[in-house]
């Protein structure tokens, strides 16, 4: 029986075990701001985090809600999330902070008795989501998405201005690029791409585009 395909939920339950992820959002003037926040919760389809409503991290959310996610395992293995961050229901706040409490105890010491109520819930639930694993060869990388986001073309595309000189599949440093059917563009296996554009470099016809910048 062969090996399950992972999940985006099992790649939610990993940066749970992670934990200690890093953070980046844009603030008031448009800069890039990056901090290290706890996953507090592992949700169906959802990561729950949670700041003081005294941080810049929370006027960064509610101003503009972009947030990227990144943590890596000690086997190398990356995971990053990046979407909209959603501040979860008033009605619900206490609850959520609760159940982050009962989940994350170490958190009683840091706001002991009600202090926790100074603690906001988010929910990142739509966007996008990539594994990237260093740790084998060749690499392995793959790209899911959360909620309704629509998958995002990363990486490089061979296109019909091929003319089957093979010089991007002997210069690919992970060995990812083969050659199509008869009369076809050469093509490239995206779940073991590096993303280095080698290929793109080398290729003496300009047959090789970027389709977006990962």
């Amino acid at each position: 029986m062969g090996q399950e395909t992972p999940t985006a939920q099992s790649y939610i339950d990993l940066l749970r075990q992670i934990r200690d992820v890093s953070f980046a959002t844009v603030d008031e003037k448009g800069a890039p701001q990056i901090r290290i926040i706890d996953i507090m919760l592992a949700e169906p389809g959802a990561v729950v985090f949670c700041t003081a409503r005294g941080k810049d991290f929370y006027r960064q959310l509610t101003r503009d809600s972009r947030v990227a996610v990144c943590g890596l395992t000690r086997d190398f293995k990356m995971i990053s999330l990046s979407g909209r961050a959603r501040r979860l229901p008033d009605a619900d706040q206490h609850a959520w902070v609760d159940r982050i409490f009962e989940a994350n105890p170490s958190m009683n010491d840091v706001y002991p008795g009600d202090a926790r109520y100074v603690l906001e819930a988010f929910a990142l639930d739509n966007g996008d989501l990539e594994f990237f694993d260093l740790g084998v060869s060749p690499i392995n990388r793959r790209s899911l998405t959360l909620g309704d986001a629509a998958p995002a073309a990363r990486g490089f595309r061979i296109t019909d201005a091929c003319v089957g000189c093979s010089t991007c599949a002997r210069v690919c440093p992970q060995g990812t690029v083969m050659a199509g059917g008869p009369g076809e563009p050469y093509r490239i296996d995206q779940s073991h791409c590096l993303h280095c554009g080698l290929c793109v470099e080398r290729c003496p016809v300009g047959a090789i585009e970027h389709r977006e910048v990962a």
